[in-house]
């Protein structure tokens, strides 16, 4: 009976540490994500307040930052892309950021949908208006998130091959003479 009670022990220990770093990499996540979410949305605002146009859509950036960050974690989950472990780093990197990319090319299509049902705009109307306006729209913003988030992922990639207290080391701890 001891013996279950301290696997039952070790297990808790265990899993309060796995969901501690779960936490962790969501929020490392999220942070990146909303930091250049929010910096697209302000570059967004700036230009259209050229045509005193106000967008102040931050919300967005931080919903968007919230959700991509759990899927970038359950990509992690179901191992998308390790069948690229083996090669050059460039390919699991652009790998994930072309399909991440992909993702919030459809969140953000997904989020047109939800702002013309807000506004009882019709689904052909909607649909109108993503093939003739916003298309453009849709795919700079899907571009700049890809290369947004290729350092994302070669960091990421490069943690995972050098371990991720080396990484960190290099990033927040003083390097003595030559690297």
């Amino acid at each position: 009976m001891r013996q279950q009670r301290r696997g039952i022990g070790m297990d808790a220990t265990h899993l309060k540490e796995k969901i501690r770093h779960e936490m962790y990499e969501y929020f490392v996540n999220v942070i990146y994500l909303m930091l250049v979410f929010a910096t697209f949305t302000t570059y967004r605002r700036l230009l259209l307040a050229a045509y005193d146009i106000r967008y102040t859509n931050y919300w967005v950036a931080v919903i968007e930052a919230l959700v991509l960050g759990k899927v970038i974690m359950i990509g992690g989950i179901f191992r998308l892309g390790r069948g690229l472990d083996s090669r050059p780093l460039i390919y699991p990197t652009l790998y994930k950021a072309v399909v991440f990319g992909i993702f919030v090319g459809l969140f953000k299509l997904i989020e047109h949908g939800i702002k013309d049902l807000w506004n009882r705009e019709t689904i052909t109307t909607s649909l109108a208006q993503l093939t003739h306006d916003r298309l453009d729209e849709l795919l700079a913003n899907s571009l700049v998130v890809f290369v947004a988030l290729i350092p994302f992922f070669a960091v990421k990639e490069l943690g995972r091959v050098l371990g991720k207290q080396r990484i960190a080391s290099l990033f927040f701890r003083r390097v003595e003479g030559d690297v």
